[in-house]
């Protein structure tokens, strides 16, 4: 009997913990950078108690790594938070069922261009695609104004990229596909291999490589080029095409994941991570452009209505990037 008492005791113990919460670890699956995003994971720790378990991609498979590993988990899934660094893998998760639906608090102010008609997903904080390039080795007359530019000869061999079966140069491939059509977005890029485009293995390779001077310019997000910048390099920026198709913007987006039951917490953390708050952290650690418009800028950061942006659907290049891989892939490999 007095056995029968102790476990009827000890199963109402483990049914309240299991109710609350609060305990919970909220694990994140990210493929922000650490340096960024750690600090901000960690105000909200802070702020309310609640452990974060980040998983993070590596630099060379930024990206590609997360996404392969949610849908590989999509039966039992581990993750509760995403948080990409760009919108086309979230939405290679929405189109797999991956996703949960969720409309935070935080998201009002925030263009509905940014966020999914359902929520299933919703932008902040965004990065663009730019060209740095090295003025020691560019005088301002001869920096390129349009991607196009890039193919000219006498860039050749002076250009680098990220690989782009990775990061954000998939997405900025898919991007051009989509605006400008298969056969010209082809062209362009044999036209680049034609002109000894120099692949790296990161967007952060790239910074590197136009820093040393081993290359004269090349293709990477804004938060690396300002990590030069910080770091004393002396390099320019441009924002491409701004009298033409423009700038691609790449906004972060935050999603939950479809579990059987979702966490409190998980959504606790989504709504902190779309704060003003949060979105003015990362526009002073990573010159990443606030997409709440009352969000104050660091002094010399263009603002995102400063800016030309690329005009896009983010599903059709979502869809654009599963039908271009083969090609890239092959591109890549010649």
């Amino acid at each position: 009997m007095k056995n029968i008492y102790f476990i009827s005791i000890l199963l109402i113990i483990i049914t309240l913990f299991a109710c609350n919460d609060n305990p919970n670890t909220i694990v994140v699956y990210t493929t922000i950078d650490q340096v960024f995003s750690q600090p901000i994971l960690n105000d909200f720790e802070s702020q309310t108690g609640i452990n974060v378990k980040a998983v993070y991609d590596t630099e060379e498979t930024k990206s590609t790594g997360i996404l392969n590993r949610l849908i590989a988990e999509k039966a039992n899934p581990q993750c509760d938070v995403f948080w990409s660094g760009d919108p086309i893998r979230t939405i290679v998760l929405l189109n797999q069922n991956i996703l949960y639906p969720y409309k935070s608090k935080s998201a009002k102010g925030i263009n509905q261009l940014f966020k999914d008609k359902d929520y299933y997903w919703t932008g902040f904080s965004a990065r663009a695609r730019v060209l740095i390039y090295n003025k020691d080795l560019l005088g301002e007359e001869d920096v390129p104004k349009s991607i196009f530019d890039l193919t000219k000869e006498k860039y050749k061999g002076k250009v680098t990229l990220a690989n782009p079966l990775f990061g954000t140069t998939t997405f900025h491939l898919a991007a051009l596909f989509t605006a400008l059509g298969d056969e010209r977005a082809k062209a362009f890029l044999m036209n680049l291999k034609k002109n000894d485009i120099v692949l790296a293995s990161s967007n952060g390779d790239v910074k590197r490589r136009v820093v040393k001077g081993e290359q004269y310019c090349g293709l990477t997000d804004t938060d690396d080029a300002n990590e030069a910048i910080k770091e004393g390099a002396n390099i320019g920026i441009v924002f491409l095409d701004q009298d033409g198709i423009g700038s691609l913007i790449v906004p972060n987006t935050l999603s939950l994941i479809k579990k059987n039951k979702i966490s409190n917490n998980a959504k606790k953390l989504f709504d902190f991570l779309l704060s003003k708050e949060t979105e003015s952290k990362l526009a002073a650690s990573c010159a990443q452009m606030p997409l709440h418009k009352e969000v104050p800028i660091p002094k010399g950061m263009l603002s995102l209505d400063k800016i030309n942006p690329m005009k896009i659907d983010y599903n059709t290049t979502a869809n654009k990037l599963n039908k271009i891989q083969k090609y890239l892939k092959n591109w890549v490999e010649k």
